[in-house]
């Protein structure tokens, strides 16, 4: 599978790339952005992925989060991956901002038009690692992930659906409980059908509520002062009593004062690089 390097710069000694290359999954061109730090050069090191928000691509974390410091001193690779298939013609897809282009909520869809090129779940979870682990000096024995928004949804449920696959997750102001909340419905009910029950397949609170038990270490950072909080669009109080249930343990969080930007983000990024350090680098 032929990468293509579309920019290449140099970043706390090590370098800060973008590929394109051709997704089987996807049937379309997506790219991703690269983190390799100076230990990358001699030695394999973990890989950490990050999943981005609604409207998102691969840029938006490498040029704004701020996590390169912290990646190159811990020594992990760092992917970034877009948030859905790009130009595939497909009727309605550029039509909102919650649904279609930028916002594939890392399902696989099974409803037409969007079964064929919506499968951002098997792309994140094994087509793009298997690309990583074939070009790329990583371990793929140690492997995390983490994300924001509906990426931090898309985190949740990687980790929580594949258990022993991910040594560690993390989130900021993930989507917990999509099943109940308006951008969850909307994207559920396009991607998957009508059958509610299907939904639950792709639902961190459910899914950590039959979660078989590998350890698994969360860390989720919540702003106080994010609207989507207060508009019912997140659901974390849902998701905390089904861990404490379950005895899945988790920290949870509440920044005073912040919302749901890249502010919020960088402010926080490095507790969350040192979180999965500590796992991967055990």
């Amino acid at each position: 599978m032929a990468l293509k390097e579309i920019s290449s710069n140099k970043c706390f000694e090590g370098l800060q790339k973008v590929f394109e290359h051709d997704s089987v999954e996807l049937s379309c061109k997506m790219k991703f952005g690269i983190y390799l730090p100076p230990k990358a050069e001699t030695e394999k090191c973990p890989a950490l992925y990050w999943l981005s928000g609604l409207t998102c691509t691969e840029q938006n974390f490498i040029s704004k989060a701020g996590y390169q410091q912290a990646a190159s001193e811990h020594g992990l690779i760092i992917i970034a991956p877009d948030t859905s298939p790009r130009g595939c013609s497909i009727k309605g897809e550029d039509e909102s901002w919650d649904f279609g282009t930028g916002a594939g909520f890392y399902v696989d869809a099974t409803e037409d038009p969007w079964k064929t090129n919506y499968r951002m779940y098997s792309y994140v979870t094994e087509e793009l690692p298997r690309l990583i682990n074939a070009n790329f000096p990583v371990d793929p024995q140690r492997m995390s992930i983490f994300g924001h928004s509906m990426g931090g949804h898309g985190a949740l449920i990687c980790a929580l659906k594949n258990p022993g696959k991910y040594k560690s997750v993390s989130a900021f102001a993930p989507i917990c409980n999509p099943v109940l909340c308006p951008w969850g419905k909307k994207a559920f009910s396009g991607y998957l059908g009508t059958d509610q029950s299907k939904w639950k397949a792709y639902d961190a609170t459910h899914l950590v509520k039959s979660y078989p038990g590998s350890q698994l270490d969360i860390l989720i950072d919540q702003g106080k002062d994010d609207q989507f909080l207060t508009d019912g669009q997140l659901l974390p109080d849902n998701f905390i009593a089904a861990c404490t249930e379950k005895k899945v343990p988790v920290v949870f969080r509440l920044q005073e004062g912040y919302d749901h930007s890249y502010y919020f983000i960088a402010t926080f990024i490095t507790d969350h690089i040192r979180h999965h350090a500590k796992y991967l680098n055990a």
